[in-house]
């Protein structure tokens, strides 16, 4: 598909946006001030605001392979830090999804540059899970418990990061959830890891 297809299509969602809501990129314009941060795997085929139906504005996202939220990714953490000292975020959610490359990359061998270091961080989980791990004898099941898996890692990680942790001790509300992202049928599923106060983490 050519770049100018992109351009078109571009055009013609605008159009339709401002007939459906005349002054909707007038209400863009404006201060954004959405409840939800959304980490989630920057894989195509999971469209943050989309999958939970939420428009433009109303979900702050950031998004990396696997969905890591490392100490040492400056990018996660100040985004972290912005969404909820400048944004006032009360949800934080961590979102992974079945079938995803970095996951499916963290079982085999052969990658070299950055993405051999990134991918590290998911070969981590999968070695503090390596007793439950192998006991799943079926690739497919491994492979969709080391999604869930990493997905309650990142949340305790999540929960470590100063920005976080500051917003606890001043008594600010922010809850860190943990999804994840069925392909097969579109569902979300809560893994029930939610964690509210300094004092859970």
């Amino acid at each position: 598909m050519p770049l100018s297809t992109l351009l078109a299509n571009n055009r013609a969602w605008a159009a339709a946006q401002t007939r459906r809501e005349p002054r909707f990129f007038e209400r863009l314009c404006a201060i954004q001030s959405p409840d939800y941060l959304w980490i989630g795997c920057a894989d195509s085929r999971v469209p943050a605001n989309e999958i939970v139906g939420l428009a433009p504005g109303e979900l702050f996202v950031h998004r990396n392979v696997a969905n890591v939220v490392s100490p040492d990714d400056v990018n996660c953490t100040a985004v972290l830090q912005y969404a909820i000292e400048m944004l006032n975020v009360k949800h934080v959610i961590v979102c992974g999804h079945y079938g995803c490359g970095g996951i499916e990359a963290a079982l085999g061998d052969g990658l070299h540059g950055p993405i051999d270091r990134w991918i590290q961080h998911v070969r981590d989980v999968r070695s503090r899970h390596a007793l439950e791990l192998g006991r799943l004898g079926d690739r497919d099941a491994l492979g969709r418990r080391l999604c869930e898996l990493n997905v309650v890692e990142q949340v305790q990680s999540a929960c470590r990061v100063a920005a976080v942790r500051e917003a606890w001790s001043r008594g600010q509300s922010v809850t860190v959830h943990g999804w994840i992202y069925d392909l097969r049928d579109g569902l979300l599923r809560d893994l029930k890891v939610t964690v509210a106060a300094a004092s859970s983490a």
